[in-house]
């Protein structure tokens, strides 16, 4: 019975989709909260040239080394945005707009000339097709599971065991960088091994959602929570919800339109934001509005009389 409700296909696609959220929002988080939002969509087109280059030196498509070589591409996208910045000729955002772009094209540019018979391109990893996940399967204990599922669990427990071990330290090198240096906590490491995360996370989606559906889940998840709530676990569990909940919602909105199931998931993201964005208990748009509506109408105490003596 079990085993027949795994093997169905939806349920396949939407728990491939939940897992690229869980675990793209647990190191997303960390992204928006330090306003470095815009890194994930660097590390994410960057790591084609890391993907390129590692197939050039080893011809391999998968793997442990990809995930190696995505995570040095992270670093150096980072290494390279902030050597710009330095500079105090370009801006952060600005610096970040100039590194990604020119990795990209590189990447792109090298597997055209040297990897254009191998099945590896850009359209794949940038949309994915989440929609042939149960295509791709293995066994185990006598259940076929997507291989996808197997290796974002690993990246989900990779990016929340990081998380627990080292939350005290995150939490405050995330609020308070001056505050972690002084008391030992290497911000700047914890923050680099964070990237490395991201770009193992994003390598590891890249065959079953691409990169665009990672970027919607490592950031709109987040996004949401930081609107609902103003305690660091809580956002975890409000975003890993959220994504979910965007995947299903996701899924069958795409069957029912005949659209695509990775674009109506992230879609479904975004619906999520805006309704935070709107209706959030304390943050949100219409319940600000309502608290300055009963505040404008609520009586006023008379003033007290001063008794003269």
């Amino acid at each position: 019975m079990i085993a027949d409700i795994l093997n169905s296909s939806a349920l396949q696609i939407m728990l491939v989709g939940a897992m690229v959220g869980i675990a793209s929002s647990a190191v997303g988080t960390f992204l928006v909260l330090r306003g470095n939002s815009m890194l994930s969509d660097a590390i994410s087109h960057s790591i084609v040239f890391g993907i390129v280059v590692v197939w050039l030196l080893t011809h391999q498509q998968s793997g442990l080394v990809q995930l190696v070589g995505a995570a040095l591409t992270g670093l150096l996208t980072v290494l390279l945005t902030e050597a710009l910045a330095s500079t105090k000729r370009v801006k952060q955002d600005a610096a970040i707009g100039l590194v990604f772009p020119a990795l990209f094209s590189i990447g792109v540019l090298l597997l055209n000339i040297y990897a254009h018979d191998v099945h590896i391109d850009t359209h794949t990893v940038l949309l994915g097709e989440i929609g042939f996940v149960w295509l791709d399967t293995t066994e185990l204990w006598g259940i076929h599971i997507p291989k996808a599922v197997i290796t974002m669990g690993i990246m989900t427990a990779f990016n929340y065991g990081f998380i627990v071990l080292f939350y005290k330290e995150l939490k405050i090198s995330t609020f308070d960088p001056a505050l972690a240096k002084t008391l030992g906590f290497m911000p700047t490491l914890l923050f680099y091994v964070l990237l490395m995360l991201t770009s193992s996370t994003a390598v590891a989606a890249f065959d079953a959602v691409g990169a665009v559906l990672f970027i919607a889940f490592a950031i709109v998840p987040p996004s949401a929570a930081y609107l609902l709530t103003d305690r660091l676990w809580a956002m975890f569990i409000i975003g890993a919800f959220i994504s979910i909940a965007s995947s299903i919602s996701g899924y069958y909105l795409a069957v029912y339109w005949n659209v695509s199931i990775g674009g109506m998931m992230a879609v479904m993201t975004g619906v999520f934001l805006m309704l935070a964005f709107l209706a959030g208990p304390r943050y949100g748009v219409i319940t600000q509005r309502l608290e300055r509506r009963r505040a404008r109408q609520a009586p006023t105490a008379p003033p007290e009389a001063h008794s003269e003596h």
